[in-house]
């Protein structure tokens, strides 16, 4: 058989254990111990379980769980509300306020805790009731929280450009720096689609009520404002070159549990535990995904297959930007049916040598393929923000909450068109900070 003959057998193995619900990790494990032991020997099985250890013998995994229990500390408190109804105090008067400041708690919220459903979970639950009574429609609502909830995978600090990161060994401080731009970006457009529908559509979302004094409006920022020094603290660290991404991480995981405990008194063990058993699950299940993964790119790699498909493609010659687009329209499927550490990891070390070969930056790459998953978790079928959010608010349908992503949907592939157009959105601040 050729190569590409068990490349393609490979992929429907994959496919067929996805399909009958088999956990990614032990679907991507599996079929790499099947293709190893029946095309190079059981002696392989000795080398499959070199290789799972040395895919997570890494010290930069370590910043994964640090900055998952970072996330976790954040979500199991006040933080979420406290830093929407900051928001909603300051832009009550901005027309379509209320949306604006639903989208930027979840950006925010989203960068601290690195988790859309937990984002989803923590906005949502305040924000969809509150924008349904002021009159906004019910899909308009939902697909805000949605979209902005997705944010919280490109803005830094990023559990899925940490997972890049090893996956294609690209430094994670430069693609940290390179989803700021991005993520602004992204941020400000959702923010301008709200103002523009609710500009046109005028009285039906103005807010009511007196407002607030000025008072109300800096009494609060007090819960939030710390939160938001960690995220500017470790950042700090990170380009200014005086710590690692694993100590920045485990450092800003340290001062958000203080936070928690200090501000909003979460000093009951059980509740400390429920941060740290969360944490614990969510890491086990990544660092397991990581393993299989590299178990599964060593079989692709040992049977030759991902050499011979990067050669096949650079040897068709055709124009670049066909082929990204190609690739992007690979990316947005698979971001439908896979988590986005899924797709990263199968994926990623198979696409960079192309991508580098027919001279796009992998770096700049990494916040379009990022784009793309934003895009799968808000749209069906496995649109895991669509499902967090017909949880919090079950009287709203899910077919429309689907049709209020949309337009938030259309908006990211919106950006991955500027991206391509204007590269340095994503490449100008790592040049800067890092050289």
């Amino acid at each position: 058989m050729t190569p590409l003959d068990i490349g393609g057998l490979v992929i429907v193995t994959l496919l067929v254990l996805l399909a009958l619900g088999t956990p990614v990790a032990f679907a991507l494990g599996g079929t790499a111990l099947i293709f190893l032991y029946f095309f190079e020997g059981p002696r392989s099985m000795g080398t499959a379980a070199e290789t799972l250890y040395a895919s997570l013998n890494s010290f930069e995994l370590l910043a994964i769980p640090m900055f998952i229990l970072m996330g976790a500390a954040v979500a199991h408190s006040r933080a979420g509300p406290d830093l929407y109804e900051a928001l909603e105090r300051w832009l009550y008067r901005v027309p379509g306020g209320l949306l604006v400041s639903n989208i930027g708690a979840c950006g925010i919220f989203a960068a601290l805790s690195g988790s859309s459903p937990a984002t989803c979970a923590a906005i949502g639950k305040m924000g969809i009731p509150e924008m349904r009574k002021r009159g906004y429609p019910e899909g308009l609502a939902a697909g805000a929280i949605g979209a902005g909830g997705t944010l919280g995978i490109l803005i830094p600090p990023s559990v899925t450009m940490i997972v890049y990161g090893i996956a294609t060994e690209t430094s994670i401080g430069r693609l940290f720096a390179a989803g700021i731009l991005p993520g602004l970006m992204i941020v400000v457009l959702f923010c301008a689609w709200g103002i523009f529908y609710s500009h046109r559509y005028g009285q039906a979302y103005r807010l009511t009520g007196a407002g607030y004094s000025w008072r109300e409006r800096f009494v609060i920022l007090p819960k939030v404002l710390p939160f938001l020094a960690v995220v500017v603290g470790v950042l700090w660290t990170l380009y200014g070159g005086v710590a690692t991404p694993s100590e920045a991480a485990g450092v800003g995981a340290l001062f958000c549990i203080l936070l928690v405990v200090i501000i909003y008194r979460v000093r009951n063990p059980r509740s400390l535990w429920t941060v740290l058993n969360t944490s614990m699950r969510e890491s086990v299940m990544i660092m397991m995904i990581l393993g299989a993964a590299g178990l599964f790119s060593f079989m692709l790699s040992s049977l030759y297959v991902t050499q011979t498909l990067a050669e096949m493609i650079v040897a068709l010659e055709i124009n670049r930007w066909l082929l990204l687009a190609l690739i992007n329209v690979f990316l947005l499927i698979a971001g439908l049916f896979l988590p986005p550490v899924a797709v990263i990891v199968m994926v990623a070390p198979t696409l960079i040598p192309i991508i580098t070969d027919i001279g796009f930056d992998p770096i700049w790459f990494a916040v379009v393929l990022t784009l793309n998953m934003e895009v799968g978790l808000i749209t069906p079928p496995v649109g895991l923000n669509l499902y967090v959010l017909n949880a919090i608010a079950p009287d709203v349908r899910l077919g429309t909450i689907l049709w209020g992503s949309l337009p938030f949907a259309l908006i990211l592939l919106l950006g991955i068109v500027i991206l391509c157009v204007f590269p340095g959105i994503a490449t100008w601040l790592p040049e800067v900070l890092m050289g």
